[in-house]
């Protein structure tokens, strides 16, 4: 009876434990997750905008306009613009679709990853600002819009919404990074995101967030994007 007693209230502990655990996470989703969101974009901007303006300038000297918005999916499906530092040419998508025509082996890379290894259509520039990540960082905007959040699933195109096998996305804010940003990000799969995403959700805390936004900073040093 001792043992039963004992078993019991440990069963009984370990249960509020994970009650606790779920309503912070649940806390930190429905509110804080947004404070820490605006508090960090506020407090680096200051320090960013003189970056922003010499990267712009640096883009705009071959005329065009240093700044790239796209229509992307999310939270709820909803649909918003995305904006980005140009990476690549003007009429980046009309040279995507002749290269695509010309090079069968690329098509079927563009169908399974969404992306290319060697893109004809990114500037010398461009690359640099890829493989550090500071072409996303005037998604800044779509931040303190509401539009996106620091830490969540990478946002999507509409038109990639078929090619995408899970719900979990709808149901979080895209991210300016996030758990596939830092993971195998060079060799997964368009569709495998979804596992990425499934277990950001399912892990979704603070600690979490710090986690990734720390692990971005690795990422970012050892320029390793794409």
């Amino acid at each position: 009876m001792v043992v039963t007693v004992h078993s019991s209230k440990v069963i009984a502990a370990d249960s509020l434990a994970v009650e606790a655990a779920v309503n912070t996470r649940s806390l930190y989703a429905a509110g804080f997750k947004r404070v820490l969101d605006l508090a960090v974009v506020l407090a680096a901007l200051p320090f960013l905008i003189p970056f922003f303006l010499l990267i712009g300038a640096l883009i705009a000297l071959d005329g065009h306009n240093p700044f790239f918005r796209q229509e992307r999916v999310g939270m709820s499906g909803r649909r918003f613009y995305m904006w980005k530092f140009r990476t690549m040419v003007p009429d980046a998508e009309y040279h995507l679709k002749r290269h695509l025509e010309a090079d069968p082996d690329a098509r079927d890379e563009w169908t399974s990853m969404q992306k290319l290894k060697d893109d004809p259509r990114i500037t010398r520039l461009g690359r640099i600002l890829r493989r550090t990540s500071v072409d996303e960082l005037p998604q800044l905007i779509n931040v303190l819009t509401g539009e996106m959040s620091l830490v969540g699933p990478r946002p999507m195109m509409p038109s990639q919404q078929a090619l995408y096998p899970g719900h979990a996305y709808y149901r979080l804010r895209p991210g300016l990074t996030g758990m596939w940003q830092v993971s195998e990000r060079h060799t997964s799969t368009f569709a495998e995101r979804a596992i990425y995403d499934d277990a950001y959700e399912g892990k979704l805390s603070f600690a979490t967030d710090v986690n990734i936004l720390v692990r971005t900073v690795g990422v970012v040093l050892r320029a390793t994007g794409v």
